[in-house]
């Protein structure tokens, strides 16, 4: 079974930054696909990022783009979500997934979650 823990939420200030960590252990852990997702309250799950396994082929929602990046350190089984330039829109709980199969994020959930880091952005 794939666990994952994710470390590095808090607070930050507007146009601020905040680095999310994502650690996976497990078997198949060098195949792992990952995706951010977050849930801010009074809203639906909303998907940030995606990264293939060998930090290949990224994607994220417009929301974020140009502002976040994702990448992963595949020696450490490990996916980062790197944001700058934070919004208190950006403010939730944001959630750490990953899957073996090449999912629709968008679409499909994944078979892995982790249990979630509170983001908090002040204006």
């Amino acid at each position: 079974q794939v666990e994952l823990v994710e470390s590095g939420g808090g607070f930050a200030q507007a146009g601020g930054s905040l680095r999310l960590s994502c650690a996976a252990s497990g078997p198949n852990t060098d195949r792992l696909d990952f995706a951010w997702f977050r849930h801010a309250p009074g809203k639906e799950r909303e998907f940030v990022a995606s990264i293939r396994w060998g930090g290949h082929n990224t994607d994220y929602s417009n929301s974020v783009k140009g502002r976040f990046t994702i990448s992963t350190d595949n020696a450490k089984n490990t996916a980062y979500l790197q944001m700058n330039g934070l919004k208190p829109e950006d403010t939730a709980v944001y959630y750490c997934a990953a899957d073996l199969s090449d999912l629709d994020w968008y679409h499909e959930n994944p078979d892995y979650w982790g249990q979630g880091t509170q983001v908090t952005v002040s204006s």
